[in-house]
């Protein structure tokens, strides 16, 4: 298959040389159907090409009609979605890859992601690569992976994972994961990379004076922050007015001072869950879901 283009948008070059759009679009907490599909119409006509889905997220069917009725050709697209759980392991991994096909109505993916490092994660990668050396899944990752799962995974895989989704954001950086994951040409990207709508951060003096000066919003910063440290970020709104301002962030730069203002903001505490939280693990694989 050729080279996919994004017309007009930075691109990150994975380890296996495919481009992924560097600003894409996230559905989780989206569960109605029908305003996941017409939220994720509206993303793609605003110019979002790339699409980050989950099993667990409910919503595979209203972005595979998103994608039938969005007016772009789906080879113009990067969909991306991820194996649950309690579907860990090589013969339900494969499974579970047939059903999210269907729901999207796709017959291929570009990236597909194990959610969390959780059960038979070394099975669940085995039947991943075998789906990417068949052409099912142009390029395949990992989810909330943290240093210790991704030196197992290394150790048991033929195939490196071309990206971690992590959570980060200005007040959770995970800067010793971030340099784990360049070092080991594993692109970082990050979820809810505007805090969950951190209020505190939100309303940050420093971030507000940087927005004031190129007329953006504090969003805004943070998500050109995202893009210049080299990660692969996927906002989330059902807004129409937000989903156009989160792609509008490509006429400006911050300097290596603003750079410097946001990394400051790092906290070290977390917003979300601990992936080395065996409590969160237990409940993660007890989650009951009809996927």
């Amino acid at each position: 298959m050729h080279q996919k283009t994004y017309t007009g948008q930075p691109v990150v070059q994975l380890n296996n040389g495919i481009d992924i759009p560097a600003l894409g679009f996230g559905v989780w907490q989206i569960e109605d159907q029908k305003v996941c599909e017409d939220t994720v119409v509206k993303a793609i006509q605003t110019g979002y090409r790339m699409i980050d889905t989950a099993a667990i997220y409910q919503n595979e069917v209203g972005v595979g009609k998103a994608i039938q009725n969005s007016g772009v050709n789906r080879d113009d697209l990067f969909i991306t979605s991820k194996v649950w759980v309690q579907d860990s392991g090589y013969e339900k991994t494969k499974a579970a890859f047939q059903k999210t096909l269907d729901r999207l109505q796709l017959d291929y993916l570009d990236m597909y992601l194990i959610h969390w490092p959780y059960g038979d994660f070394l099975g669940s990668w085995k039947a991943m690569e075998e789906l990417y050396h068949e052409g099912k899944i142009k390029a395949i990752g990992v989810c909330n992976f943290p240093v210790e799962k991704l030196e197992e995974l290394k150790a048991n895989s033929t195939v490196s994972p071309v990206i971690n989704q992590i959570e980060l954001h200005p007040v959770f950086q995970q800067k010793e994961l971030q340099v784990y994951n360049r070092e080991h040409n594993i692109i970082t990207q990050p979820w809810s990379p505007l805090g969950n709508g951190n209020e505190e951060l939100l309303n940050n003096t420093a971030l507000k004076a940087i927005a004031e000066k190129y007329h953006k919003t504090v969003p805004q910063v943070i998500l050109r922050w995202h893009l210049q440290e080299g990660f692969v970020v996927i906002p989330k709104s059902v807004t129409p007015s937000r989903i156009e301002e989160n792609f509008n962030v490509f006429d400006f730069e911050l300097s290596e001072d603003e750079m410097n203002t946001v990394r400051s903001l790092d906290t070290g505490k977390r917003l979300f869950f601990d992936p080395k939280d065996p409590e969160w693990e237990e409940k993660m694989l007890n989650v009951v879901a009809d996927i």
